[in-house]
Order: structure tokens, then C-alpha cells, then sequence
């Protein structure tokens, strides 16, 4: 039997570390408006409510609408591995253009009902008031967001996570500048906009993140935006894996609303407890998909190239480099516990809830981790049946059971933790089950 070529660690992190910058960037958005709000001098708490509240659902809008990135990846991917690129020049701009004009109607529709939708996350009163301001204004930058995912779903196809973390870093910088002027204000020029002004700075950010995005995808890549009809046959296939994506998706999203439906019941304190202890569990998403991501690009080139064995190990390499990131990750945050809570709250009842399950979500990393490979991989590979099945699997037979029997035990945050630890299992271990059955080498006989 040939041994297979080992990918070289080099090779691996040449795209994974632009990818985990560009990744971070979007939770990056949210943590700065989450810790800022957290110190502003008026009814704090209620803000940092407000801004989880709202952050989750505009989070859970533009996870579902993005599902095209994933899809637009892993079918350029593979024309690239196949050396074929000519053949979809103008299937880029169509499923750019379906995702652009998605968004206005999905903002159209979200922004007239928003009050009611909040109220579904059991939110009233100040935090109410404060969720809908923030969202009418975030809202705004739906299409930016949309548009720019789709140009860095261009880009992983063709195996280069460089410019999107060029993108994502200008954009997040500025978002965090912006977060402090336009949140606490320069006296004699402009007022203190408080959770008004963190909503602002994130559309402004994701506006020049767009004209950044408009320009490379221009300069940098065989594509253009010139509209062509009929639409590409590949399109149909695109939209099949986007939608199964979708289904995804919406699944996922229903456990994020449960969880903070679930702590807005509890009590103001206990959703702002939630909101930080979500946020750095975001953040150690995005970063731990940087290598996600890799397998999502390198996957789809292998099977272009009907490269079956280096499928394999790939999967080996990246669960490794994964380990050794959520070890890593988790042993800094068991250094830092109280410093990082403080990071986003003064408040001492809200920091006692937090530091309360902080260590749940430390613990969960290695095996979130592994759950993020193999979707990135089977993203890859355009199996979005099998990963649309898996989410829900994991949310109607792991999360909202583990959810409701620890509710009823009133394990309030802990129910909602544990709740997702058992998700992220059974989201990882059916990964591996199929994969294994699909791509392990077969012994000589």
C-alpha cells in the first residue's frame, strides 16, 4: 500500500491562520459591543440584555442566509481542484446577487414585526425598548454582511483566506474605534449614542468591509459581477446545498434562541450572564474554524481531484491542530477566569452567574472542536444532507431534551450549558461515525 503524502503543517496553517483572523473578526464585532455596553453609565445590565438579545437574532439571520458561502466553496473548490475554473465564470454574481437581494427582503419583513419577535425571547420592559433600537439599526448592514460573506466564500473556494482576513481586520478595527466613540461620545462633538452607537459603529464597519470586499473580488480573482442569463446549471445545485444548509441552520438557530429565551425567563441578570459566556463560546468558534475551514477548502479540492486518501488525512492532521488550539484556549481562560469577566461587566450578581458556568464552556472545546472539523469538511465535500439530518438530530434529540429536563430540575444557566454539551457530542460523534465509515483506509487482505 503508497503511504500517503503528509500535508505539511505549513500548508495547513498558511490557510487556517488567515481564516481564524477573518473568523474571529465577525464574533469580534459583537464581543466589543457586548463588553462596551456593559460599562456604559446607564442601566448597564439591561443593555448588555438588550445587545444579546438582539446580537443572537441578527446572528441566527445572517448564519442562515450565509449558508450560500459554504456552498459557494465547495463547488468552486472543486472546479478548482479539477482545474476548470472557465467553466463558472458567471456563477459567482448570480448567487451574489440572489444573496443581496435575500437580505433586503429579509430585512423588509424582520424590521416591521421585531418588537414581537423579541418578545418571543420573553424580553420586556427597557431591555424590550433597547433590543429593538439596536436591531433597526444593525439590521441596516444585513446586505453589507451578506455580500461580503459571499466574496470570502469566493475566495476559500480558490483556496486564499488572505484577503478576507485583510478584509476582517480593517473591519473589525474599526468597529472597535467606532464602538468607543460612538457609544460613550467626545464631548462638544458627538453625543453619547450608547447602544444606539454600537449598532452604528457595526454597520459602518461592515459598509467599508463591503466596498473592500467589491474591490478585491474585482481585482484579485477570474470573477466579475456582470449579471449573465440563463442562470448557470450549477446554480441548481448550489441553491439544493444551500437549502439543506438553511435547514441547518434554522435548526442550529432554534437552540440559540431556546438558550437565551430560556435565560431572558430567568431574569435580566441571568441573560446578561448568558450573553458573555455565548460570546466567548462564539469566539472560540470562529477561531477553532479557521481550521474548520481549511477542511472545508482543501476537502473540496481533494475531491475534485478524486483524492480520496488525502481526505483522510486531512481529517487526522486538523483534529490534531484543533486539540492542541481548545487545549490551549481553554488553559488561558482557566488562568484568566475573573479577568475575563470583568472584561465585560462590574455588576457582581452577573458576574457570580457567569463564573458559575464559565468552566462548561471551557471544557466543551475539544469537543466542539471536533464537531467543527468534520462540518468543515463535509461542507466540503457538498454533503449537506448528512450535516442538515446530524443538526437536527443533535437539536431535537440532544439539545431541547437535555434543555427542558434541566429546566424542570431548575438547573437554569447550568440546564442551558449542559444542554449544549450534549449537542456539540452529538453533533461531533455522528461526523465521525459516517466519516469513518466513508473514508477510512480499507487494511489489505
Amino acid at each position: 500500500m503508497n503511504k500517503i503524502p503528509k500535508i505539511s503543517f505549513r500548508q495547513i496553517n498558511k490557510l487556517a491562520i488567515p481564516a481564524i483572523i477573518s473568523g474571529i473578526a465577525e464574533p469580534l464585532l459583537s464581543i466589543t459591543d457586548t463588553a462596551i455596553v456593559g460599562y456604559i453609565d446607564l442601566n448597564p445590565t439591561q443593555a448588555l440584555a438588550a445587545v444579546g438579545i438582539a446580537g443572537s437574532f441578527i446572528s441566527a439571520i445572517v448564519w442562515i442566509l450565509a449558508q450560500t458561502r459554504s456552498a459557494i466553496s465547495a463547488i468552486i473548490a472543486q472546479y478548482y481542484g479539477a482545474d476548470n475554473l472557465k467553466d463558472i465564470q458567471q456563477l459567482p454574481a448570480q448567487i451574489i446577487a440572489i444573496n443581496v437581494a435575500l437580505s433586503f427582503v429579509i430585512y423588509g419583513l424582520t424590521v416591521f414585526f421585531i418588537q414581537n419577535i423579541f418578545e418571543l425571547y420573553n424580553a420586556s420592559g427597557l431591555i424590550l425598548e433597547q433590543s429593538v433600537s439596536y436591531y433597526k439599526i444593525r439590521a441596516i448592514g444585513l446586505p453589507f454582511t451578506l455580500f461580503v460573506f459571499s466574496v470570502f466564500g469566493v475566495f476559500r473556494g480558490l483556496q486564499n483566506t488572505f484577503w478576507p482576513m485583510i478584509i476582517s481586520i480593517i473591519g473589525a478595527s474599526l468597529n472597535i474605534v467606532l464602538d468607543f466613540i460612538l457609544v460613550f461620545g467626545i464631548e462638544d462633538y458627538i453625543p453619547a449614542l450608547q447602544v444606539e452607537g454600537a449598532a452604528w459603529a457595526s454597520v459602518i464597519a461592515q459598509g467599508v468591509m463591503t466596498i473592500m470586499a467589491l474591490i478585491l473580488l474585482l481585482t484579485k480573482t477570474p470573477f466579475s459581477l456582470k449579471l449573465n442569463f440563463p442562470f448557470h446549471p450549477e446554480i441548481k445545485r448550489l441553491l439544493s446545498l444551500s437549502l439543506n444548509l438553511i435547514v441547518r441552520a434554522l435548526s442550529l438557530n432554534l437552540a440559540l434562541y431556546l438558550a437565551n429565551a430560556y435565560a431572558t425567563k430567568y431574569g435580566a441578570n441571568f441573560i446578561a450572564a448568558q450573553t458573555i459566556a455565548f460570546q466567548i463560546w462564539l469566539f472560540f468558534a470562529f477561531f477553532i474554524d479557521g481550521y474548520a475551514s481549511v477542511g472545508s477548502i482543501m476537502s473540496g479540492k481533494f475531491l475534485g481531484q478524486k483524492n480520496y486518501s488525502q481526505i483522510w488525512k486531512l481529517s487526522r492532521q486538523l483534529n490534531v491542530y484543533t486539540f492542541v488550539v481548545s487545549i490551549f484556549l481553554g488553559s488561558m481562560c482557566f488562568i484568566w477566569y475573573k479577568d475575563i469577566g470583568l472584561l465585560f461587566s462590574q455588576d457582581t450578581e452577573v458576574l457570580s452567574l457567569f463564573y458559575s458556568i464559565f468552566w462548561i464552556v471551557i471544557i466543551m472545546q475539544p469537543f466542539n472542536a471536533v464537531a467543527f472539523v468534520f462540518d468543515g469538511i463535509f461542507k466540503g465535500l457538498a454533503e449537506a444532507v448528512i450535516l442538515r439530518n446530524t443538526l437536527l438530530a443533535s437539536t431535537f434529540l440532544g439539545f431541547i431534551p437535555a434543555l427542558l429536563l434541566g429546566d424542570h430540575f431548575d438547573l437554569k444557566l447550568y440546564a442551558i450549558w449542559i444542554a449544549f454539551f450534549v449537542w456539540m457530542l452529538l453533533r461531533g460523534g455522528i461526523l465521525v461515525v459516517i466519516f469513518n465509515k466513508r473514508f477510512s483506509p480499507k487494511p489489505l487482505t
